[in-house]
Order: C-alpha cells, then structure tokens, then sequence
C-alpha cells in the first residue's frame, strides 16, 4: 500500500490550522472594519450675537455735576442723562425740567439754576440750537464757565477756551473774534451769532 504523504493527524492538523488561520483573518479584518472612522469635520455656524441696541448722544448742561457729552440707549429719559451727568447740583431747579421726557440723538439737556428762565421745551433744547435759555443773549466778555458751556455747541472744553482767549486779549469787541478761538469754526460761529453778545 501507498503511503499518504500526510497522515490524517497531520491533514487533520492542517485543516484545523487553517480553519484557525481563517477564523483569525476574519477577526482582524471584521476588526479593521469595525473601526470608527475619523469623524467628518463639522463647521459649526455660531448663533449671531444680539445687535446692539441703538445709542445716542446728548449734550448734559447747567446745574448738574458733571456737564458733558454722554451716550445712551435709544429710547433713554432725561432722568438718565441727569444720572450720568452726576445727578443734579445743589441749586439746580428740577421742576422746570421734564424728567421723563424721552430724548433724541442730538438734543441738549439743559437744567437751570433756580432763578433762572426756563426754555418752553422743558430743559431740551432741538439739535440745531433752537430753545436756548430765553434769559437774553450770553454776554462773551462776563460769561461764566457754566454760561458759555450752556450754548449749543460749546462744551466745557470750548467754554474754557473762550475764557482763556479773553484772558490774553481782554474783553470781546465783536461776536466775529469767536472765530480765532479754537474749535469754533465759521459754522459755529454763525449758530451762536443770534445767541451772543460782546
């Protein structure tokens, strides 16, 4: 009789070794397969932030404790803008002032002393001027600081101007000498022309 060149032990063992080999494979490969995969890159669109609400600036004058420029939210009450300015001074007269009217982009709050005369706006004079103090024209060559930061257009800085030009070269001789003294231009000398006197 031929003899087998494997025995059945061994086919056996062969068989058994690549059912092994297979089972292994398959292993691996169902493995491989079984990975997660890198995740696609996802663009994340952020929600757009809130807009900002609107803001104006009003100019804050008068018997208040610090008169200036200020910003505020469209839709504010000149209660607000006398709360920027530092509330009001000690001889301010409150009841001519219509604290809960609503301001508008541009407008003066103007807060007078008692005594004094009122504008019928109620202490906001328009943008362009209209409503100043009705006491009379500002006499340049005796205004205060307060007197002349109270004209539409000149704030503290330019009051101050004002009275340092008429240190150095005395008294006013004419509205027209405005126009020498910095940051009045010819556009505000002739909105303050009607409101001054030399």
């Amino acid at each position: 009789m031929a003899q087998l060149p494997f025995t059945r032990r061994q086919a056996l063992a062969g068989v058994l070794a690549l059912a092994a080999l297979l089972v292994v494979s398959g292993r691996f490969i169902g493995h491989s397969e079984a990975q997660p995969r890198e995740p696609a890159v996802e663009t994340v669109v952020a929600e757009a932030a809130p807009a900002e609400p609107p803001q104006i600036v009003v100019h804050v004058v008068g018997a208040v404790r610090s008169p200036g420029l200020y910003r505020l939210v469209e839709g504010g009450r000149v209660a607000d803008a006398l709360s920027l300015a530092g509330g009001a001074a000690a001889k301010a007269d409150l009841t001519a002032v219509n604290l809960a009217a609503p301001l508008v982009d541009g407008t003066q709050v103007l807060v007078p002393r008692r005594g004094e005369a009122m504008t019928a706006g109620g202490g906001m004079a328009s943008p362009g001027g209209a409503g100043a103090p009705s006491a009379g024209p500002v006499r340049l060559s005796t205004a205060t600081l307060e007197e002349l930061d109270a004209l539409p257009g000149v704030g503290p800085v330019t009051a101050q101007r004002i009275l340092q030009y008429r240190e150095e070269h005395g008294a006013f001789g004419s509205v027209d000498e405005l126009d020498a003294v910095p940051g009045i231009g010819p556009a505000r000398l002739e909105q303050l022309r009607e409101l001054v006197v030399p």
